[in-house]
């Protein structure tokens, strides 16, 4: 019997922007490491925003991923637990605010 594996890695990345609104994000830019790129992650699910949002402190200006995707900077030290995909087009799922 095969069983299909997924290629998927739980790690801790750095919160340096948001979409949405800073009371209500949608998706959250996270500094991902060991590379230091910055990717935008899936939509948050429906307790996230409401966990994440006390611990956003916006910043001015707009901001953009390596992939061109726009966000809205923030400062502040909040640290998600995330699912980062290891294929080419995978996405980034947060998990949980640590």
């Amino acid at each position: 019997m095969w069983a299909k594996i997924r290629h998927a890695a739980t790690i801790d990345a750095t919160v340096v922007g948001f979409t949405g609104t800073a009371r209500h994000p949608k998706a959250l830019a996270v500094r991902l490491l060991p590379d230091g790129r910055v990717a935008l992650s899936q939509r948050l699910t429906t307790a996230l925003p409401s966990v994440v949002a006390p611990r956003l402190v916006p910043q001015t200006g707009p901001a953009f991923t390596e992939a061109g995707d726009s966000y809205a900077p923030a400062g502040g030290n909040a640290v998600v637990e995330v699912v980062a995909g290891a294929t080419r087009h995978a996405g980034v799922t947060v998990v949980r605010l640590r």
